[in-house]
């Protein structure tokens, strides 16, 4: 005969006096432990797996509700899981650099079974089938129908609890590559996270203790018997890269570059710079945040480009194409473990420091490997700073169902003849604009570049037309 979960254990708790408890808690009265099990939950964006890249528990370990249990990765961000219960940690069924799978069980803990009992169903809804573990006993109580199957089960051994080293990805993927132990390489980043430098030193460290002085005609020349190729899977970041780049094949791309002249601008920028406003602790001023609020103006004139191409049909007829209110703007972003791609929202409602502020915060979040899974969500266009690395002339990737990206090369310093036939020195950078060509035609992608490029080369007309 079918019965619930609570109806179970509210019924075997009659059946046993408490001179002979289930188990012995931390106080007189008898405590009814259960091993509840504890799924990964979907940390949105429709995201299936997950990297586990460190516990913070181990089995044995008592914790709070709302203590941190773990850390994962997805292809956009890190996210640290909390604990739903009280209790003791008994199983890991992950261990780090492992995929973690979205819906299956992440962590077993033992808990009170009034703690469950309270909740109903438990956190995902139970389910039919649930396996419920009574010190000692396994009992697999059927929600719909079926009887409960009783197993014996000893209890696993707790080890002693540790704590994994922080670390990112690329930085663990080094590790191995190199054949050395994280937990061995002193971490000199936030909260004790191992760097790429601190691998490095590690590494160097071990080679100096470990070799001899030799002459240097005995050492031996390198190779090719000595040397081997590995084989790596890609970290979660590049996994995304792989994927949006492997759809953005079917997009026909068409490339357009335009030169803009910023001297009036860097000379804007430095006198901000130097005003109390900016002592005052405003964040500093770069190109980008006049460059996003000039494309957010632009697109007021030329809204082709801030819009979303979806198809529906099984083979595609019928393509759509969705205006977008909001200027969401994706800004890529280089930092030690990818490139990632925060959105800055509504940025046509924003002023050139609020973006400033907003380039800062997301900047800081993405280096720390801080983003959250809502930072990355609804981007209409994307600008990509390569030029801080280095490069003049860029062909940037489409992201869809985006229609039109953005990249901006390096600024140099090059001479021009001024107005009276004299040659001055002129700051410029070349804008190179990508849009997809199904859409977009070649005419509208200069226009909306040359609006771009009168904005940022008259400041003041740009500033007249702002909001």
């Amino acid at each position: 005969m079918a019965v619930s979960k609570t109806t179970f254990l509210r019924a075997l708790r009659s059946t046993i006096t408490p001179s002979h408890p289930l188990r012995q808690s931390f106080h007189s009265s008898p405590r009814y432990a259960i091993i509840k099990s504890f799924p990964l939950a979907d940390i949105g964006e429709g995201i299936t797996e997950c990297q586990l890249i460190q516990w913070f528990v181990q089995p044995g370990a008592r914790v709070q509700q709302f203590d941190k249990l773990c850390e994962v990765q997805s292809d956009k961000a890190s996210v640290e899981i909390t604990s739903p219960y009280e209790g003791v940690v008994t199983k890991l069924h992950y261990e780090p650099d492992e995929m973690a799978v979205t819906g299956r069980s992440l962590v077993d803990m033992d808990v009170d079974e009034e703690d469950v009992v309270g909740e109903g169903e438990g956190v995902g809804g139970g389910g039919v089938g649930e396996e419920v573990r009574i010190e000692g006993m396994d009992v697999d109580v059927e929600g719909k129908g079926g009887a409960g199957e009783w197993k014996r089960e000893g209890r696993r051994e707790s080890g002693k609890q540790d704590h994994s080293s922080l670390a990112t990805p690329a930085v663990r993927h080094l590790t191995k590559s190199l054949q050395v132990s994280i937990t061995d390489v002193k971490g000199t980043g936030k909260d004790g996270r191992v760097l790429k430098e601190d691998v490095h030193r590690h590494v160097q460290s071990l080679s100096a203790s470990t070799s001899q002085p030799q002459p240097a005609a005995s050492q031996p020349r390198p190779t090719s018997s000595n040397r081997t190729d590995r084989t790596v899977p890609l970290s979660p970041i590049q996994t995304q890269m792989f994927r949006a780049m492997t759809r953005s094949l079917s997009i026909p791309h068409f490339l357009y570059t335009t030169t803009v002249d910023i001297t009036s601008l860097t000379a804007l920028r430095q006198k901000l710079n130097t005003s109390s406003a900016a002592a005052t602790g405003e964040p500093k001023l770069t190109q980008l945040p006049f460059i996003l609020k000039a494309v957010s103006l632009a697109f007021q004139h030329h809204p082709l480009l801030n819009t979303s191409l979806h198809t529906k049909g099984e083979d595609g007829s019928k393509p759509e194409l969705t205006y977008q209110s909001a200027h969401n703007f994706g800004v890529a972003i280089d930092t030690s473990s990818g490139l990632v791609v925060p959105v800055i929202r509504d940025v046509q409602d924003l002023t050139i420091l609020e973006i400033a502020g907003q380039l800062k915060q997301l900047s800081s979040k993405a280096r720390e490997n801080k983003l959250s899974p809502s930072d990355f969500s609804g981007a209409t266009f994307t600008v990509s700073n390569i030029g801080n690395i280095g490069g003049l002339v860029v062909a940037p990737v489409i992201s869809a169902p985006q229609v039109a990206i953005l990249g901006i090369g390096r600024s140099r310093i090059v001479p021009a003849f001024g107005p009276d036939g004299g040659i001055v020195k002129r700051e410029e950078v070349v804008f190179s604009w990508s849009a997809d060509h199904r859409v977009v035609d070649g005419a509208e992608c200069a226009r909306a570049a040359e609006r771009v490029r009168g904005y940022l080369e008259e400041v003041g007309g740009m500033v007249t037309g702002m909001r």
